[in-house]
């Protein structure tokens, strides 16, 4: 009978090797892929708000410079800019004026409809957004507030409470009911115990809720050019017109400006927006 001889050492450490090897180049390939779709088209939008001239057939623009820059500090670029925050601003507002005392009362009390009540927010996101503003606009200028501010904070309102409310029952839905249990066995009120208990524990999710109504309003662009075109122009219906005039600099200097306020306040969100939050999300 022949001997088998037994396996060179080094073989068996060419495996490992080579299968380190692969990994390194299968995450390469992944990271390089990732910056690819990521990096892509915001270096397009950077050419072209620098491009002052840029003809066919050439590859790059002929004059680059910052002139469509310097546009940001005209009235016709700060305008729809101030407004759009000026609007983002009053719908966090009242986001949460409506959200906190509902997502409070649907956390905690049990009361026949309460499934359909949270259902109820989410049917505008549960549908194209389209029909559904195209819809509300017909009631609006019936009303008189097409082409109005209240208009479009009232069209803003309509996706903006999904976000805020079921964020809002979520987070109350966190926090634990023996801590007011106490306070009532103390002899707090229900009014007393809110205040000062479950509102200053809900404070991170309520910053959770304001980031997360304003990035929406903010980006807002169906409801806002159905109901505030051509009278409330925001950054991205100004965007719009930009785009389908041909202004492509002016599109991308506005899409640039627009993502600035929306990178800063996703790493806020990051911060504020608690695990045990997104938990209670399917729990709700």
């Amino acid at each position: 009978m022949s001997e088998i001889s037994p396996a060179s050492p080094s073989a068996g450490a060419q495996g490992p090797g080579r299968r380190s090897l692969a990994n390194l180049a299968a995450r390469a390939l992944g990271v390089a892929v990732a910056l690819f779709v990521i990096v892509g088209p915001l270096s397009s939008l950077v050419i072209w708000s620098l491009a002052e001239r840029w003809n066919w057939p050439s590859t790059f623009p002929q004059v680059m410079g910052l002139r469509y820059w310097s546009r940001m500090l005209t009235g016709d670029f700060l305008v729809p800019l101030q407004r759009g925050v000026l609007i983002a601003v009053i719908v966090t507002v009242l986001a949460l004026l409506c959200a906190v005392p509902l997502g409070y009362a649907l956390a905690r009390l049990r009361f026949p409809g309460r499934t359909l009540v949270l259902l109820a927010f989410l049917l505008p996101q549960a549908f194209p957004q389209l029909p559904v503003f195209a819809s509300a606009t017909r009631e609006f200028y019936r009303f008189g507030l097409a082409g109005t501010m209240p208009g479009v904070v009232l069209i803003h309102l309509v996706g903006a409470l999904v976000f805020a409310v079921w964020t809002m029952t979520a987070v109350f839905r966190s926090i634990p009911g023996h801590l007011e249990e106490a306070a009532m066995n103390l002899g707090a009120s229900l009014t007393r115990t809110f205040v000062s208990i479950s509102l200053p524990l809900a404070v991170p999710g309520v910053l959770a809720s304001a980031l997360l109504v304003f990035l929406y309003s903010l980006d807002e662009f169906t409801g806002t050019l159905l109901v505030g075109a051509p009278f409330i122009t925001t950054l991205p219906v100004y965007m719009y017109t930009a785009s389908i005039g041909y202004e492509m600099q002016i599109a991308s200097v506005t899409a640039l400006v627009l993502m600035v306020p929306g990178a800063i306040l996703l790493l806020l969100l990051e911060r504020v927006l608690k695990a045990e939050y997104l938990a209670f999300f399917g729990q709700l």
